[in-house]
């Protein structure tokens, strides 16, 4: 075990960066671009996250806390920043436009999404898009959960949900931002109970064995998957109804992101990870 603070963190870097690596080797990012990114977040973090209380974060401050040259905190600080809004933006439209799918009595048939024709009726996909994500056109929502393969639709006839969540199979630009939103929430959550100065802890709990046979791996997958789903298909119906987006009614002040996340795991337990 590490036997101090600072080796335990290098230590929990290396287990981060590992599987991120080779997310980013397997996408052709290389050492160098990579560099770049966490130059530039880093000297963006000190300067909004690290100034002295009612003082403006100074060039000088910036380069004593990021290890950084002042010639290259300025460079950095110079050059535009990294966007992906737009991707990130297209992620939540067609999630809201699912979980109304699932929620909302008025799209569902029984207790199963009902097949919705596209327009020309008060029940239809464009009313669907509509009245859960905004002024987005109904037609670039249905691509995107066509491309996808979220729904289902033959020539012009209706439109069949055949996935009960927004997880794209078809689209790297899709997966890999839900990669940077997913892994950002779970380490803010963790940066948010290491520090003393927070308050009350944020809910992050982690169940695992590590000596079981690969035939429990298949249906641990299942029962995780199924129990999972129905979860967060609950959460879904509680948020909808407090947000503003999806219920106009709901008052009160500030404006919160805020939700659980819910990850599968296996590995094979390598030789020395057995013997500790």
């Amino acid at each position: 075990m590490p036997d101090t603070p600072h080796k335990a963190l290098a230590t929990a870097t290396l287990r981060v960066l590992r599987p991120f690596v080779r997310i980013l080797l397997r996408h052709g990012i290389s050492y160098a671009t990579f560099a770049e990114l966490a130059k530039w977040i880093f000297v963006d973090v000190a300067t909004e996250e690290f100034a002295m209380p009612g003082r403006k974060q100074s060039v000088s401050r910036v380069a004593v806390i990021t290890g950084l040259t002042r010639k290259e905190v300025t460079r950095v600080q110079q050059l535009p920043r990294p966007d992906d809004s737009e991707e990130t933006e297209q992620y939540n439209r067609a999630a809201r436009v699912i979980g109304g799918w699932l929620r909302d009595p008025d799209f569902r048939s029984g207790d199963e999404p009902a097949e919705l024709p596209f327009e020309d009726s008060p029940i239809s996909f464009s009313e669907l898009v509509r009245r859960h994500s905004g002024d987005v056109p109904a037609r670039a929502i249905l691509d995107e959960l066509v491309r996808v393969g979220a729904v289902e639709r033959k020539d012009d006839g209706p439109i069949r949900l055949v996935t009960r969540a927004y997880v794209p199979h078809s689209s790297e630009v899709n997966k890999l931002t839900i990669v940077g939103q997913d892994a950002a929430a779970l380490l803010a959550t963790m940066d948010h109970n290491l520090d003393p100065n927070r308050g009350s802890p944020r809910f992050q709990r982690t169940v695992a064995y590590d000596n079981l046979p690969d035939e429990a791996l298949a249906p641990l997958r299942e029962l995780s998957s199924e129990q999972a789903q129905a979860l967060l298909e609950r959460l879904n119906a509680w948020l909808a109804e407090q947000d503003r987006d999806s219920n106009p009614t709901v008052n009160g002040t500030g404006r919160n992101r805020a939700g659980l996340g819910i990850f599968y795991f296996e590995a094979p337990v390598r030789d020395e990870e057995s013997k500790s």
